[in-house]
């Protein structure tokens, strides 16, 4: 890895999926064809992208029982265990509507209502992504959506990966698509024969996937237009060398494009962790991806304390931060922008994307900055209510017509006026 000091920080931004003009003319036309033709075009281009001819996309019943046959108990009992501490978490982050009374006699409030529907896209490819399923369909069913559908490329034979099935099941999915790419995100926004459409997307995807997504948005809600995954370590002299090697490498392995950063005061710890990655990744089995990583956008900042350690990490704002300090808690209340923190040489990033409970679904490419994990209140909406009393309008109606007609919209003031007239 690359050690430098902080003075020469570089930037770690990465083009948020933008696309060439061809790919989202691609995309363009895919989505156009789902709106025209419907299933056709979707049989059409499940066909072409996923090389397999479908009857029907639905998933059955039976495929689902068919998928615990083929997915071993153990693993069952994991996938039982953190949907468990997902939703325990996210039904922490619930808020009432509420309601308040006014002096004046006026009742204030907002009413919180879950979407009526999501569709979560769940990646296919050479690899099953099961935590993807619990992190995105958990908080909505802990909103209260009614109706959640998962979408998700098939392979040549017609089928979705077991645990993929598990995962959807034990989240509380009862439609499952046997579609993906952005065909399905145009199924999900407009509605083929097969599918109804919903109110909001969420779920990671490659970069069609990710365009469709953009061009949808405004027909539907989206969750974010996520990027390659990254990590920042922020560690002193008491961090373990391999165990921070080893925290780096677990994004670096995601995707060429991920991003992975230790940033320390201690020039030791600098130059073994370098070691330690060069040591690690020749036995990783996707070495070729973490290694491309770790050569492109893997980056060791030596600070000259652990303070300007905490200010270059709000800078770069990451998707996943660990402290891996002496005091690591004296730190967190510093930390402006991280995506998920995570304290201490226990909590290793895959922590969070499994099993401990708070969402992996983050802002990345310094978006950290302004969103925040996916959560329940995602998948709510919030409506004001006001319920104005007789008194409240005689005291404040000439106000209103005043205010109204400073703006020139002398229709909102009479129907204020006439009110006040007819008392």
């Amino acid at each position: 890895m690359k050690i430098v000091k902080v003075s020469d920080l570089i930037s770690i931004k990465r083009s948020i999926e933008s696309g060439t003009t061809e790919q989202l003319a691609v995309v363009k036309k895919i989505i156009s064809e789902i709106r025209s033709a419907g299933d056709e075009a979707l049989r059409a281009y499940t066909e072409k992208f996923d090389r397999v001819t479908l009857e029907s996309f639905i998933v059955t019943e039976n495929e689902i029982n068919e998928a615990y046959g083929q997915v071993d108990s153990e693993f069952i009992s994991i996938v039982k265990e953190a949907a468990e501490n997902i939703r325990s978490f996210h039904e922490k982050q619930l808020r009432p509507s509420w309601m308040t009374t006014e002096e004046n006699g006026s009742i204030l409030g907002q009413k919180i209502t879950p979407l009526d529907s999501v569709g979560v896209y769940v990646p296919g490819g050479t690899a099953a992504y099961p935590s993807s399923v619990l992190m995105n369909v958990i908080p909505a069913k802990v909103a209260g959506v009614k109706r959640i559908v998962m979408v998700s490329p098939p392979d040549s034979n017609g089928k979705l990966p077991a645990a993929v099935l598990v995962a959807a099941k034990e989240a509380g999915v009862e439609e499952i698509y046997k579609v993906g790419g952005a065909q399905a995100i145009g199924a999900l926004a407009y509605g083929t024969e097969s599918i109804t459409p919903v109110d909001k997307i969420t779920g990671p995807g490659n970069i069609y996937v990710a365009l469709a997504k953009r061009e949808v948005f405004g027909d539907v809600d989206i969750d974010m237009i996520a990027g390659p995954s990254e990590i920042a370590i922020i560690a002193d002299d008491s961090a373990r060398a391999d165990e921070v090697a080893a925290d780096l490498l677990s994004q670096a392995e995601h995707d060429p494009r991920a991003c992975s950063v230790l940033v320390t005061p201690s020039m030791v710890l600098a130059e073994a962790v370098a070691v330690e990655v060069e040591k690690q990744l020749a036995l990783l089995p996707r070495k070729d991806i973490a290694s491309r990583s770790i050569a492109d956008f893997g980056v060791i900042y030596v600070t000259s304390s652990i303070e300007e350690a905490v200010e270059t990490v709000n800078q770069l704002a990451p998707e996943h931060l660990e402290i891996l300090t002496e005091n690591g808690m004296e730190l967190l209340g510093k930390i402006r922008h991280a995506g998920a923190i995570f304290i201490g040489r226990y909590s290793s990033e895959p922590v969070g994307d499994y099993f401990a409970g708070p969402n992996h679904v983050l802002p990345t490419n310094g978006t950290a900055r302004f969103s925040s994990p996916l959560n329940v209140d995602d998948f709510q909406k919030k409506s004001s209510v006001i319920i104005y009393s007789e008194k409240a309008l005689k005291d404040n109606g000439e106000k209103i017509v005043k205010f109204a007609r400073m703006e020139g919209l002398e229709a909102h003031a009479r129907a204020v006026e006439l009110r006040l007239k007819n008392q």
